[in-house]
């Protein structure tokens, strides 16, 4: 995923889980938040609940594709997305954990087509 399609500052964070609307199910919680900004950002937060360093980073990997391949594509720019991993999340193969995000970007109806 490009530089400008990451969520880094922890003030950035914490301005989507503040101001953002969300959404969850049983592997993800999705937060969304408008913004004026030109491209859309993604953040992911993956806690030691989920999991051993290796097992965090696999999701977050897993995530970054999911939501680089089939997500970002398919998004109007101006938004930060907050994808927080549930402890579920840490058994869940690439194909479910894409399964879910996509599930909750519709749920959202935040996807262009």
């Amino acid at each position: 995923m490009q530089k400008q399609h990451r969520l880094r500052k922890t003030r950035d964070f914490a301005a989507a889980r503040r101001e953002g609307k969300s959404w969850s199910d049983r592997l993800l919680v999705l937060i969304a938040r408008r913004t004026d900004g030109e491209h859309t950002r993604f953040g992911f937060s993956v806690s030691k609940r989920v999991g051993n360093a290796v097992v965090r980073n696999r999701v977050k990997r897993r995530l970054r594709e999911a939501a680089r391949v089939g997500i970002m594509p398919r998004m109007e720019p101006g938004w930060d997305f907050v994808v927080i991993a549930r402890k579920d999340a840490s058994d869940a193969n690439y194909r479910r954990l894409n399964r879910s995000m996509t599930r909750l970007f519709r749920r959202s109806k935040l996807l262009v087509n």
